[in-house]
């Protein structure tokens, strides 16, 4: 198991475009991709469970990849984040 944390940077938050983008960069993984943030946890793969988060700027995300390609998941979906919350 893979984790790391990330503080959303954006001033919208996780709006739609950045979770939909999110949410689709995850399909492509094997791992099971969990999202916990202060309002709830959410599986990554599953537009509405992250929309549902309400992740608003200044939250912490903790990323937690589970199964075969971790690795190469958590090290993508952090420069992900990075570069886009």
């Amino acid at each position: 198991m893979k984790e790391f944390t990330h503080v959303i940077n954006d001033p919208l938050g996780l709006h739609a475009r950045p979770a939909g983008m999110l949410v689709k960069a995850v399909a492509g993984y094997a791992c099971s991709v969990t999202l916990t943030a202060p309002t709830g946890k959410a599986d990554a793969k599953r537009l509405m469970a992250v929309m549902r988060l309400a992740a608003k700027q200044g939250m912490e995300l903790t990323v937690t990849c589970d199964g075969a390609d971790e690795e190469k998941a958590a090290a993508e979906l952090k420069a992900f984040l990075e570069a886009n919350l």
